[in-house]
């Protein structure tokens, strides 16, 4: 244990052992919910580098993790090896490099492939759905509840908190019925919905194309 853990504490291990400790602290904060995985999208770019199509703190964590343990590996094999004095130093260096080549090129095969989960297009906001039609899913809806099912633009089924104003004087929404998706309110996170024929609706509106 002792051996390990002096090479993680030793050049060039601990260059990438503080990453580490950064790293982690970033994902744990992401957990939280205290930041985002795409905080520093707009601030670095590593298409050039064959690195692109998936966040950033991503693609640094995959190269730290994979840098650090080469260079741990590495690391316990020039301390077994017996080297000292100049040979060791130059052994560090080429570790060092050696860590951050192979590194990138681990991270470059895993980001291919995980890129398909971070597609470039954005996902529907909610004020997209805003004049589409949805099917109800609750017994009942009022001010203070009811849930539907409505279709993004991708195809993709969304469940979304909906409610009716009495106010206005229209039919009760019951389960399976069609109603309208006609405003949004951000404080209470849910749409008002109005009865409306599914024949009737034409189709996506153009300002969302």
């Amino acid at each position: 244990m002792g051996e390990f853990l002096g090479a993680a504490t030793g050049f060039p291990t601990v260059v990438f052992s503080s990453a580490l400790v950064v790293v982690l602290v970033f994902w744990l904060l992401v957990a939280l919910g205290a930041a985002g995985a795409d905080s520093f999208d707009s601030d670095v770019d590593f298409d050039a580098a064959g690195l692109g199509g998936v966040p950033v703190t991503v693609t640094v964590s995959l190269t730290v993790v994979t840098a650090w343990f080469i260079s741990l590996t590495g690391s316990v094999s020039i301390g077994r090896a017996g080297l000292s004095g100049l040979t060791h130093a130059v052994a560090d260096i080429a570790l060092l490099l050696l860590s951050l080549l192979v590194a990138w090129w681990v991270a470059r095969g895993l980001v291919r492939p995980l890129a398909k989960l971070f597609p470039d297009e954005p996902g529907p906001s909610r004020q997209d759905f805003i004049g589409s039609i949805c099917t109800i899913r609750t017994g009942w809806v009022n001010t203070e509840f009811g849930q539907a099912e409505v279709e993004a633009r991708d195809g993709a089924v969304a469940v979304v908190q909906v409610r009716q104003d009495p106010r206005a004087g229209e039919p009760a929404l019951s389960a399976g019925s069609s109603a309208l998706l006609y405003a949004y309110d951000d404080t209470g996170e849910f749409f008002w919905a109005a009865p409306y024929e599914a024949a009737l609706d034409p189709g996506p509106r153009a300002d969302h194309g």
